[in-house]
């Protein structure tokens, strides 16, 4: 981390890579086609539209040889400030100044023509971005070679996969010599075996001062690769800072326990993290009782006699501070309150986890844990925690939750809600498998033997 560190602070006395002064998008949102017809001809009166602000005043600095990431949720801004650096959006106000030769890889099929071949669209590209067709000849082996897509290369596009397509497009991309590399949540598409290559070509990158900027919300690879990390907001920036600094902030995001700052102010989140709701009670419940529904599911499955019912659920971090993203290696709580409407002698109380193949990778129960063998009675409220260290790899998982129990000989399903929260776990160590083992490594000269 110091060396991270380090590097920055050096970096910062240098003229950026990138530039962004105050950058302002604004769209007019019409509610009819109709309507934006009539405004364009102008006939009508009364104004017909609304402005969106995707960005409001974002300033920021990418210097030489970081590796950046932008995180944010969905409509936060993340992919239109990445296409006004690359120039295919125009700011409504603002500047950007690239130090640079960029490479993109955006949208998938961007910069792309889908009746071309792949080796047609490999000299389109590398024409758009400048390069020669004998520069261009002389790449194209390395290209293909990392490509890996076989006689599809002779094939036109549109007949691509997306696997395919993400293949071609990233070894353009990475394969041009570019300055500046960006890309925007692309790789995602990628099987991971392609996605391995594509993050060791990071590294190469890295080591040779190259600068990159990308957009993912796989929070792990943000915390294994970016020196530093932009959060965005509804076209605001809430913050910037180390990668575990905006995952942190991030995680308040998406249960709605921050403020508003003004347009392109810096560090405000990350800086009232450790004083704001670290009991997680500032009434942000995610559940059915709850206001804020980040991470849940609006079409889990539920059933059972209703005779216990699950009336709130959320899970908080090592702080206790509410969170959907938990990193890998501390300590996590799942926190389910339950409301009794009739009598229901031991109930049982569970959580199971999958992953989002619908695997089945771990769970538990309070009859199994021998937590809890007590009846409950009408009227009762019961608030039941399930405290344990998170050792799953780095990915999305889908918590199932459950009050079931025996009445008599026969078994009840009280309340059952199944696939009802999404909880990321961070990595930026992943091992095989579906859990770390956290072994203990020890590498040690073997003693001599006597010939």
């Amino acid at each position: 981390m110091k060396d991270r560190e380090t590097k920055i602070q050096v970096q910062e006395v240098d003229i950026p890579a990138i530039e962004i002064k105050d950058v302002v998008k604004v769209y007019k949102l019409y509610d009819r086609a109709r309507d934006r017809v009539k405004e364009s001809l102008g006939l009508g009166r009364k104004q017909s539209h609304k402005l969106h602000y995707a960005l409001n005043g974002v300033s920021m600095n990418i210097y030489r040889g970081e590796t950046v990431g932008i995180i944010g949720t969905n409509g936060s801004g993340k992919s239109t400030i990445l296409k006004i650096i690359t120039g295919v959006l125009n700011p409504t106000a603002g500047e950007v100044h690239v130090a640079g030769r960029i490479s993109a890889l955006l949208e998938l099929g961007a910069g792309f023509n889908m009746e071309y071949n792949g080796i047609e669209n490999v000299y389109l590209n590398g024409t758009m971005m400048g390069f020669t067709d004998r520069e261009i000849e002389a790449k194209l082996p390395e290209i293909l070679e990392f490509a890996d897509i076989g006689d599809y290369v002779n094939q036109p596009v549109k007949t691509y996969s997306s696997g395919m397509f993400v293949r071609l497009a990233f070894a353009v991309a990475i394969n041009i010599e570019p300055e500046i590399l960006i890309v925007d949540e692309a790789l995602s598409v990628g099987d991971v075996f392609f996605q391995a290559k594509c993050y060791h070509k990071f590294e190469e990158f890295k080591k040779m001062g190259k600068t990159i900027v990308f957009v993912s919300h796989d929070l792990s690879i943000i915390s294994k690769y970016c020196d530093r990390v932009f959060l965005l907001n509804k076209g605001n920036l809430l913050g910037e800072g180390s990668p575990k600094e905006m995952i942190d902030a991030y995680k308040r995001v998406l249960v709605g326990q921050y403020e508003v700052p003004g347009a392109g102010a810096h560090g405000s989140l990350a800086d009232s993290m450790e004083t704001d709701n670290k009991d997680g009670t500032d009434g942000q419940a995610t559940g059915t009782d709850g206001v804020r529904n980040a991470g849940v599911n609006p079409d889990a499955q539920e059933y059972g006699t209703k005779q216990a019912e699950i009336v709130d659920y959320y899970v908080t971090d090592e702080r206790g501070v509410r969170a959907m993203a938990i990193l890998k290696g501390t300590r996590f709580t799942l926190h389910m309150r339950v409301r009794f409407h009739d009598h229901v002698p031991a109930p049982i109380f569970a959580l199971s986890i999958k992953n989002v193949l619908g695997i089945e990778i771990t769970g538990t129960n309070t009859m199994i844990e021998k937590a809890y063998l007590e009846s409950g009675e009408p009227g009762q409220v019961k608030d039941i925690t399930f405290t344990q260290k998170m050792t799953l790899q780095g990915g999305e998982y889908l918590l199932s939750l459950g009050v079931t129990g025996y009445n008599g000989d026969s078994f009840e399903v009280y309340h059952r809600l199944y696939d009802v929260m999404d909880v990321t776990v961070v990595s930026d160590k992943d091992t095989v498998g579906y859990y770390d083992m956290e072994s203990e490594v020890t590498v040690a000269d073997a003693p001599r033997t006597e010939a």
